[in-house]
C-alpha cells in the first residue's frame, strides 16, 4: 500500500507540477518560468517577446522587458507558487496555469495588459483581455504588433504617417490651452489638424485620450 501511495504522489507531481519550498524560480519572458529544472509556458496567453517594441504617441518603448518585469514582480511577492499542467509543446515545457496561492497568473498578465489571450489556442482569457483594452492598460495604451504576428518578421513603423494610419483619434489643444480629442464623424473632426511642435497627438483609443489627461469633443 505504501510503495501504491508514493507511486501516486509522484504521479501527481508529474502530471500536475509542484513548486518546491526551495526550488529555484525564474523568469524568462513574460509567458514562460523555469521552476528547479522544470520549463513552464504559461498556457492561453501570448505576451510581447523580450526584444518586442511598442508604440505610445509615436515612441517605441521595449514592451517585451516591462511585461517580464512585471511577471518577475508578481511572482516576487509571495513564494506561494505552483504551476498545473500535463501537455508539453513542441519545446518541451510544460504547458500550464500557473497560481500564486488562489490567483491564477496567467489571467493576471492579461488583465493587466502584459500578454493577450492566445485565442489560437485558447478562449479562456478574452474577459481579462476586454478589461484590458478598455482601461488601455499596459500594450493597450498605445500600438503593438500582436506577439505572434511580431515572431513572423511583421514589425511597427514609428514614423507620423503610420501613426496618422492606425490611430484615428485627434487630440487637439485649443487656443486657450485645452486638451480635446475628436472622433472621427465629429462635427469639427476634418477640420482639426495635429501640430506636433504644439504638443497634439493621435490615439488609438479613447481610454488611451482620457487618461492622457484629454476630453472628449461635446461635438
Amino acid at each position: 500500500m505504501r510503495n501504491v501511495c508514493t507511486f501516486l504522489f509522484f504521479l501527481y507531481l508529474f502530471c500536475f507540477g509542484f513548486t518546491a519550498p526551495n526550488a529555484q524560480v525564474r523568469v524568462v519572458d513574460g509567458d514562460t518560468i523555469h521552476i528547479g529544472q522544470d520549463k513552464y509556458r504559461l498556457e492561453g496567453i501570448d505576451a510581447p517577446e523580450m526584444r518586442q517594441e511598442c508604440l505610445y504617441k509615436g515612441e517605441q518603448w521595449e514592451c517585451g522587458i516591462e511585461s517580464t518585469k512585471s511577471l518577475r514582480k508578481q511572482i516576487a511577492v509571495t513564494s506561494q507558487l505552483r504551476c498545473e499542467g500535463e501537455r508539453k509543446d513542441s519545446y518541451g515545457r510544460i504547458l500550464a496555469i500557473c497560481f500564486l496561492g488562489g490567483k491564477d497568473i496567467n489571467a493576471w498578465m492579461v488583465k493587466n495588459g502584459w500578454a493577450l489571450a492566445y485565442v489560437k489556442y485558447s478562449k479562456k482569457y478574452l474577459k481579462e483581455q476586454s478589461y484590458a483594452k478598455k482601461n488601455a492598460l499596459g500594450i493597450w495604451k498605445g500600438q503593438f504588433v500582436l506577439p505572434w504576428d511580431w515572431r513572423k518578421g511583421n514589425r511597427l513603423d514609428s514614423n507620423e504617417n503610420s501613426q496618422k494610419r492606425n490611430c484615428k483619434i485627434k487630440g487637439n489643444i485649443s487656443s486657450k490651452g485645452e486638451k480635446i480629442f475628436h472622433l472621427p464623424g465629429g462635427i469639427y473632426y476634418d477640420r482639426t489638424k495635429i501640430s506636433k511642435q504644439k504638443g497634439e497627438v493621435w490615439f488609438c483609443t479613447e481610454a488611451e485620450a482620457l487618461n492622457a489627461g484629454w476630453r472628449k469633443s461635446k461635438r
